[in-house]
């Protein structure tokens, strides 16, 4: 997020370009919230991250200021509140740069999300956490992949949602050639490195090493409503 944050450092570009793809659906289900019609919704998306690539936006996100998550979502009702008070219909395509983003499957995401009042704001933490889950998974996996454990992280990642019932350790000991204290340790040892894959995807996201765990609990809250 730093890098993104300067354009005198080569990784920029780079940088932001990942940043563009790891959250622009938290940023799509904000404006959808919003009251936005789906095609407006995706227009303003990628109207926001076009700006945040041609005019750095992420300049201003002083890394004294905590976390980043509660600095783009500030963003992003800025950008709409300013889009509200031009009036102006945003058009798909023209001179803004392009940008990989889904959002062709957004809507169709979106669809699925809860119909309870949630707000705009509990809505983007609910996806942003999903993102980082998502992604320390994804690293675990390419670990365990690496290490020639493909198997074995198939029969035990389901543990990770905290349901240890949900498939018996004699079925994964049957299953993995293993016997069930076996089996147990290893899946202590998945859940502890699920954690600090995740630490080290937020450590990316705030500006103190102190914030970690306080990010956590309340990205973990986000999930659990």
């Amino acid at each position: 997020m730093l890098a993104a944050g300067r354009h005198s450092n080569p990784r920029s570009a780079e940088a932001l370009a990942s940043l563009c793809e790891t959250y622009w659906y938290p940023v799509y289900a904000l404006v959808r919230r919003q009251g936005f019609q789906a095609d407006e919704a995706a227009d303003l998306t990628q109207e926001f991250f076009a700006r945040v690539l041609g005019k750095n936006y992420f300049q201003e996100a002083d890394p004294a200021r905590g976390r980043f998550r509660a600095f783009l979502c500030v963003s992003v009702r800025h950008f709409l509140s300013n889009e509200r008070d031009r009036g102006r219909a945003l058009k798909r395509g023209g001179d803004r740069p392009p940008i990989a983003l889904e959002v062709e499957t957004a809507e169709g995401r979106y669809q699925l999300e809860p119909r309870d009042g949630m707000t705009p704001e509990k809505l983007f933490d609910r996806r942003w956490a999903m993102v980082l889950l998502d992604r320390a998974l994804a690293r675990l996996r390419a670990d365990y992949t690496a290490a020639g454990k493909t198997v074995l992280f198939a029969h035990l990642q389901d543990v990770l949602t905290g349901d240890a019932g949900r498939v018996p350790y004699t079925e994964i000991a049957k299953a993995t050639a293993m016997s069930e204290g076996a089996v147990k340790v290893a899946v202590h040892r998945l859940r502890r490195r699920f954690r600090e894959a995740l630490v080290a995807e937020i450590a990316e996201t705030v500006s103190e090493a102190g914030d970690i765990d306080a990010e956590i609990r309340h990205l973990l809250d986000a999930v659990s409503v």
